[in-house]
């Protein structure tokens, strides 16, 4: 298989350290990994904020630069999403119809494709995992509160697997941390609050870190979390993965 590494562009410009270990936790997988350095971003932003249109040439460029690999990869459900269920405006070509079914989350990538039985990764700590939303609801990676089917997570399959990491229970495990990419910057006050809340839980539930396969949400709760001079700590969950001290 010939992988295509999607790093999204808050990763790319701020949290660096989860690209590589993205990299890396593939790499442990004997996967072969290309990172091409013409990549840019997958046009989410501007079609979250109604010009979709306007992010069509950005389309195009991600269909150019990935649209001959076997899979592409990206730490990020909510970027995986946008291609996989938004991509629809263009053209169905067979290189885009292709590209959309093998745009894969990093966790739904190795639970769903590589079928990852056993992780050799070490983190001692109790964890509270934060469910994003494109990766609940839009991707079908656990099961939401609201659909009452037998309970499922593929970030809970993967994160029992890393010795000494104890997952704590929240009251409420899949409500959303309030990014929202713009509705952040849009409805600040209602985006702060939820995220106040969202740290508040896992506070009280005694997480010593939050995780999650967004640092778009991460990097929300963080700045709260920092705000309020709270102890409590995020990582990506490629990092968790990746971690064997």
């Amino acid at each position: 298989m010939k992988i295509g590494l999607f790093i999204p562009c808050y990763i790319n410009q701020f949290y660096p350290q989860v690209g590589i270990a993205t990299l890396e936790l593939l790499e442990k997988m004997g996967i072969n990994v290309h990172y091409n350095p013409e990549q840019t971003c997958c046009g989410q932003p501007l079609a979250n904020s109604g010009m979709e249109k306007e992010a069509l040439p950005i389309y195009h460029h991600f269909i150019k630069v990935f649209g001959d690999y076997d899979y592409v990869v990206a730490p990020s459900a909510s970027c995986a999403y946008h291609v996989r269920k938004h991509y629809d405006i263009v053209e169905q070509s067979t290189k885009v119809v292709h590209l959309r079914q093998r745009t894969y989350d990093l966790v739904a990538f190795l639970t769903d494709v590589l079928k990852v039985e056993k992780i050799e990764a070490k983190f001692p700590y109790r964890v509270g995992l934060h469910q994003s939303c494109h990766g609940l609801r839009g991707l079908r990676m656990a099961q939401s509160s609201e659909r009452v089917l037998p309970h499922f997570s593929k970030w809970e399959q993967l994160l029992t697997q890393v010795e000494g990491l104890e997952l704590v229970d929240l009251d409420f495990p899949d409500e959303c941390c309030g990014f929202g990419g713009t509705f952040a910057i849009q409805e600040p006050a209602v985006s702060a609050k939820m995220g106040r809340d969202k740290v508040r839980d896992h506070l009280k539930n005694k997480a010593q870190f939050i995780t999650s396969g967004d640092m778009s949400c991460l990097m929300h709760l963080d700045g709260i979390a920092k705000r309020q001079k709270s102890p409590i700590k995020t990582i990506h969950i490629a990092e968790i993965l990746n971690h064997s001290a």
